[in-house]
């Protein structure tokens, strides 16, 4: 037998066999407090009609699946169930008469009742408790339906967020993507531009050398390709394969200087994030200048943020006249508000005593650089 037919019924006998147990001790109470020498001959009568209750509680709950309350249609409904509330109180009381009437042992009254007195009886003490029992009975199981309504709709409210949440996360990782896929061209045919330089000018060796090292550059790049966020050591990496390829172009023009704490070696910096702000400071300010040309890279922790600083000695933003929103620049700046918010920044601003200052502002977190 299948036991998802049995469980209800299982539930409706447990029930109703609670709701007797309830009747049935206010009616030995009530004989108990009158001196009645038998206080328990009406616990037959009393499982009868609980029972019969009980295998009729089917024909309640599908009604109340059939015709479910609902806000649209409820005056129609509430006078249907209305009426099929008294046709099941009807016809509990004919199945309690006729049971009365047959096993006449388990009435607790004079047996020789007629069949009319038994059913004026039943009438009275039951009638108007099978129309409550019907209306209870289709009152919980509306309130039951509502609530798997609810959350159903809860789900599917949760389902449609997190579909959202996810789609929003691939089109900001898109983004992230079409902005890192836009820097990395930008820096590969800058460098291969300086190659040709050099090859024009007839510095083989020099381009030789710059083409090892861009390849070195090359590899290393490739291999975090996917990675949107990567150790500050990795980067300064990056970076100093990127310089020790510029030095070679300008030569002895080019100082680099990097003051880096070793605590600070593992913290997360976007991938390829601090090569443009170099690039920028290098063709706007060293490339500006024709006396040798210095750029520091600084990292200290401020609170709960990272800040890299990457200083030149050139003209400067304000002498330049282009402010920020180089190619380089505009990009990076992009690429924070897409990875942290409001919580990342990229900050331009002219030196005091000279040249430009560009601060990399960002969450401070470890980040494992295996």
């Amino acid at each position: 037998m299948n036991l998802r037919k049995i469980r209800p019924f299982a539930f409706y006998l447990l029930a109703w066999t609670l709701v007797g147990l309830i009747y049935f001790a206010q009616n030995v109470t009530r004989r108990f407090y009158w001196d009645d020498p038998n206080p328990w001959q009406d616990i037959r009568y009393w499982s009868a009609n609980i029972y019969i209750s009980a295998f009729l509680t089917p024909l309640i709950v599908w009604a109340a699946r059939r015709w479910p309350l609902e806000r649209a249609r409820l005056p129609q409904l509430l006078a249907l169930h209305f009426a099929l509330s008294i046709a099941w109180a009807v016809l509990r009381i004919a199945c309690e008469a006729g049971f009365h009437l047959t096993w006449n042992h388990y009435w607790p009254y004079d047996p020789t009742l007629t069949l009319g007195d038994e059913v004026t009886l039943l009438v009275i003490f039951g009638f108007h408790t099978a129309v409550v029992a019907y209306w209870v009975v289709v009152s919980v199981h509306t309130a039951v339906r509502n609530y798997s309504l609810f959350q159903e709709r809860a789900q599917a409210a949760l389902r449609l967020d997190l579909r959202a949440s996810q789609l929003e996360a691939q089109v900001a990782q898109a983004r992230l993507g079409a902005l890192k896929a836009q820097l990395q061209p930008h820096f590969l045919f800058n460098t291969l531009n300086a190659i040709v330089v050099l090859v024009r000018q007839q510095k083989g060796r020099q381009a030789e050398e710059t083409l090892a090292r861009f390849s070195d550059l090359l590899r290393a790049v490739l291999a975090n390709m996917d990675a949107q966020e990567v150790p500050l050591a990795r980067e300064l990496e990056y970076l100093r394969l990127y310089l020790s390829i510029e030095q070679v172009r300008f030569s002895d023009r080019l100082q680099v200087e990097i003051s880096v704490d070793n605590e600070l070696l593992d913290a997360a910096v976007p991938h390829m994030g601090l090569q443009p702000i170099v690039e920028n400071a290098i063709r706007h300010g060293v490339g500006q200048r024709a006396t040798p040309g210095l750029i520091e890279i600084r990292a200290a922790r401020v609170g709960d943020a990272l800040h890299v600083t990457v200083r030149d000695n050139g003209p400067g933003f304000r002498a330049a006249g282009a402010g920020g929103s180089r190619l380089g620049l505009a990009n990076t700046r992009a690429r924070l508000a897409q990875l942290h918010g409001d919580a990342a920044e990229l900050r331009t601003e002219d030196a005091p005593g000279g040249g430009a200052l560009v601060t990399l502002v960002v969450p401070y977190r470890m980040i494992d650089g295996t």
